[in-house]
């Protein structure tokens, strides 16, 4: 869905229109119905993983790799 916003419009609109681009609704604003600027929310990259960085936050029991005699 494609809804067009005048630049007065917008002004007066723009935390909605900031909204409705997060959901994924395009969101042109235009000048003049000449088409002026499209809002898209910004893509924010994964943060990189660090090695170590869970040292201390996991235990594993002490009879972890003992044989099950159940099996």
């Amino acid at each position: 869905m494609m809804d067009r916003y005048t630049l007065q419009d917008a002004k007066e609109h723009l935390q909605q229109l900031m909204v409705d681009a997060q959901k994924g609704k395009t969101v042109l604003i235009v000048s003049d119905n000449d088409l002026a600027v499209r809002l898209v929310p910004v893509e924010t990259p994964a943060k990189s993983r660090k090695a170590g960085s869970a040292r201390g936050l996991i235990q594993i029991a002490p009879d972890f790799d003992a044989h099950d005699s159940s099996i």
